[in-house]
């Protein structure tokens, strides 16, 4: 379908479970050069600040994101939308319920990597008003390419517009 006649598609978010594993492989497998094994979604799973949530259509699962709890900060590890689902909105509703879960008085912050030649993502985490605050050298254990560390910071008075996506109020 032509990028121009795509409309945006509501989701259902939800908590990971067990039975989504395979769904999310397969994710995983389309969208990255270098996939995450099972073994690795189960060994971050079973960590204690570890949480998985999924992108439900019509009982289908088409986006996932690993993320960690921290004091202050919420840190992506593994966000990814299956490809026939993409520039949909499903990453944007993902990524607005992560923001939803910030507060001035605690958590306040989320981060992430991206790697340098993603650009897509880069754009897709700019648009929802993340900064690169910083570039890591030779961060990959796969490749000797550097990642861009990428921060969202809630601030009191930043909005969510009618269209669901995150504003920042003028000053």
């Amino acid at each position: 379908m032509p990028e121009s006649h795509k409309q945006r598609v509501s989701v259902h978010i939800r908590w990971m479970i067990r039975r989504d594993m395979a769904e999310v492989l397969a994710i995983e497998a389309e969208s990255f050069e270098f996939p995450w094994s099972e073994d690795d979604f189960i060994r971050c799973l079973r960590q204690r600040n570890c949480i998985g949530m999924v992108a439900e259509r019509d009982e289908r699962v088409v986006g996932f994101m690993i993320y960690e709890l921290h004091k202050n900060r919420l840190h992506i590890l593994n966000f990814a939308v299956h490809p026939e689902f993409r520039r949909l909105g499903v990453g944007s509703q993902m990524a607005m319920k992560l923001i939803g879960k910030l507060s001035p008085e605690r958590r306040s912050r989320i981060m992430l990597e991206v790697r340098e030649t993603n650009l897509d993502a880069q754009l897709f985490f700019r648009d929802l008003s993340f900064r690169a605050i910083s570039v890591l050298r030779d961060f990959y254990d796969d490749t000797i390419e550097d990642a861009y560390l990428m921060e969202f910071h809630h601030d009191a008075d930043d909005i969510t517009g009618a269209d669901g996506r995150y504003e920042r109020k003028a000053a």
